[in-house]
C-alpha cells in the first residue's frame, strides 16, 4: 500500500517552518493533490465514500462554510445564527422520519461529528438514562451481526456489554426470535439497521417495535447510510419498509447529513423519540474553579461553517431535489443489480435497495475485484461470506457508468473462471483496503494504521 505518494514532490515539513510558504504557492499545491485525488472518484467507479459528486455543489457549500468557519458554535450570544441552523436541521430531519406520529413526548435530535458520533451519543444516551429511570448499572445493548462496528466502539468506550444477535445468512436480517430470547432487565437498547453498510438490506423494524414495547427498552435504528435517501425512496414507490417514527418503539435515529444529506464530511443527526432521552446524556461541572461548565454533546469547540453548510445544503436542495437524485440513484442500483443476476455465478445477498453485495458460489469473488481493480474500479470488499459492496452514489448516475460496469463485470466474470484455482490478490477490510485476513487481522490492521498516521516519518530526511 502507497501510504506517502507524494514523496519527491513537495516539500516535507518535519518542523514549523522558520518562514511563511506564499499563499499562491501553497494553495497551487493544494489544487495539484485536489485535482488528482478527485480522479480517483469522478469517473463513477468508487463504491460510496463520495455521495454527492457536484463540485458546483461543493462550491455552493464551501461559500456558506467560509462565512462561518472561524465561529465557534460554543459562544452562542456571539452567533445565534448557529441555533438557528442546527435547530432547523434537526426539525427537517425529524420530518423526514415522521415525528409527527409521535403522540408521546417530545422529538428532539442533536447534531453530531458522523455515524460514529450520533451511534456513541445514542449509546451513551441509553446507559444514562437506564441508569437514572431504571437503576441499571450492568448495562447491555443487542445488535445485529451486521450492525455497524461504531456501536461495538462504543459500548467499548462506555462500559456497555455488547450482545450481537445473528442474521439470517440468505436474507441477512437479524434473527429477532434471538434478540427477543437475550433481553434482560440490564438491557437498555436493541438495535436495528436501516440500512445496514454490508448489504443494503433493512432490519425488521416493525417486528423488532413489538419486541421493544413489549420488553420496556429502547430501539435504536441505525439509518446513518438509509436515513436521507429511503425516505425518498418509499415516496418514489420502492419497496422500502416502513423504520422511523411511525413505529412506536423507535426511540431513536441515526441519520447522517454528510453522506445522502449531501452535506460536507462530518455531520450527522442523532434524533430521539423524546427529550428525555437525550438530555440524559448531557454533561456538566457546576464546581470547577473556571465556571460552570456544560456540554450538550461529547464535543467542546465546533466550527460553525460545518453546521451553516449542511443547512445551505438541505434548504436549498429542498424535497424535490433530493427526491430527483434519490430516483437517480435507485434505478441505477436496479440497473447494476440486473448486471449482476446475469450471470450465473453471481448472487446478490438479500434483497437490498441502494446498496447491494455480491457474491459467488463457483469461485473467489476476490477475482473479480482484481480484475474490477485493473479497470479502475474500487469496491469494498466482505468476509464471511467473502463478497464485493457497491453503495450507489450519484457519481454513478452519470451517463455510461453503468454501462461500463456490465461490460467490465462481463470480462471480470470471464478472467474469475479461468483462474478460479488461483489465490486472489485481494482481500476484506473496511474502506477497500487490500488484506485477505483471518486471524492475524488484528496486528495487520494495527501495522496498517500505524503506517498511515505516521508515514511523515517513514520519508527520508533528504526529500
Amino acid at each position: 500500500m502507497t501510504t506517502f505518494p507524494y514523496d519527491g514532490r513537495f516539500t516535507v515539513h518535519r518542523r514549523l517552518p522558520e518562514h511563511g510558504t506564499p499563499r499562491p504557492e501553497v494553495l497551487e499545491a493544494l489544487r495539484t493533490m485536489a485535482v488528482e485525488e478527485d480522479a480517483t472518484w469522478e469517473s463513477g467507479k468508487c463504491s460510496g465514500t463520495m455521495y454527492c459528486g457536484d463540485h458546483e455543489h461543493y462550491r455552493f457549500m464551501n461559500e456558506a462554510f467560509g462565512l462561518f468557519a472561524h465561529v465557534n458554535v460554543l459562544q452562542r450570544d456571539m452567533c445565534p445564527s448557529a441555533t438557528k441552523f442546527e435547530s432547523e436541521i434537526i426539525a427537517m430531519s425529524l420530518d423526514l422520519l415522521h415525528a409527527e406520529a409521535v403522540t408521546s413526548g417530545e422529538p428532539v435530535g442533536l447534531v453530531a461529528t458522523g455515524g460514529t458520533g450520533s451511534i456513541c451519543h445514542a449509546m451513551l444516551a441509553y446507559r444514562e438514562y437506564a441508569a437514572a429511570e431504571r437503576g441499571v448499572r450492568r448495562p447491555n445493548v443487542i445488535k445485529p451481526e451486521t450492525g455497524h462496528p461504531a456501536f461495538d466502539k462504543a459500548c467499548h468506550l462506555f462500559g456497555i456489554e455488547l450482545r450481537v444477535a445473528p442474521v439470517d445468512p440468505v436474507t441477512t436480517l437479524v434473527d429477532t426470535d434471538w434478540v427477543d430470547r437475550h433481553i434482560d432487565g440490564d438491557t437498555v437498547a436493541i438495535i436495528g439497521s436501516a440500512c445496514n453498510y454490508g448489504y443494503g438490506t433493512v432490519d425488521p423494524i416493525d417486528r423488532m417495535s413489538e419486541i421493544a414495547l413489549r420488553h420496556g427498552v429502547g430501539l435504536h435504528v441505525d439509518g446513518c447510510l438509509g436515513g436521507f435517501i429511503l425516505p425518498f425512496g418509499q415516496e418514489l414507490g420502492y419497496d422500502v419498509p416502513v423504520f422511523d417514527y411511525r413505529l412506536p418503539g423507535v426511540t431513536s435515529i441515526s441519520a447522517d447529513t454528510h453522506k445522502y444529506g449531501y452535506a460536507f464530511k462530518g455531520t450527522s443527526v442523532l434524533t430521539f423519540r423524546d427529550k428525555a432521552i437525550r438530555n440524559a446524556q448531557y454533561f456538566f461541572l457546576s464546581g470547577w474553579s473556571g465556571g460552570k461548565y456544560c456540554s450538550p454533546g461529547m464535543e467542546g469547540s465546533r466550527s460553525g461553517g460545518l453546521i451553516a453548510a449542511t443547512w445551505a445544503a438541505m434548504v436549498q436542495l429542498g424535497r424535490e431535489g433530493y427526491r430527483q437524485y434519490a430516483r437517480a440513484i435507485f434505478e441505477t442500483a436496479a440497473t447494476m443489480q440486473r448486471s449482476v443476476l446475469s450471470h450465473p455465478e453471481l448472487r446478490i445477498l438479500g434483497s437490498p435497495t441502494f446498496l447491494f453485495s455480491f457474491t459467488s458460489d463457483e469461485f473467489d469473488i476476490y477475482h473479480v475485484n482484481d480484475f474490477m481493480r485493473e479497470r479502475g474500479w474500487r469496491f469494498n470488499g466482505q468476509q464471511y461470506p467473502n463478497a464485493l459492496h457497491m453503495a450507489v452514489t450519484r457519481p454513478q448516475t452519470q451517463d455510461g457508468v453503468a454501462a461500463a460496469f456490465d461490460g467490465d463485470l462481463t470480462d471480470a466474470v470471464a478472467y474469475a473462471r479461468a483462474h478460479a484455482g488461483d489465490a486472489p490478490r485481494s482481500g476484506a477490510i473496511y474502506g477497500g483496503v487490500a488484506g485477505g485476513l483471518t486471524d492475524e487481522a488484528d496486528e495487520f490492521i494495527k501495522m496498517v494504521m500505524g503506517e498511515m498516521m505516521d508515514a511523515q516519518q517513514a520519508i527520508p530526511a533528504d526529500a
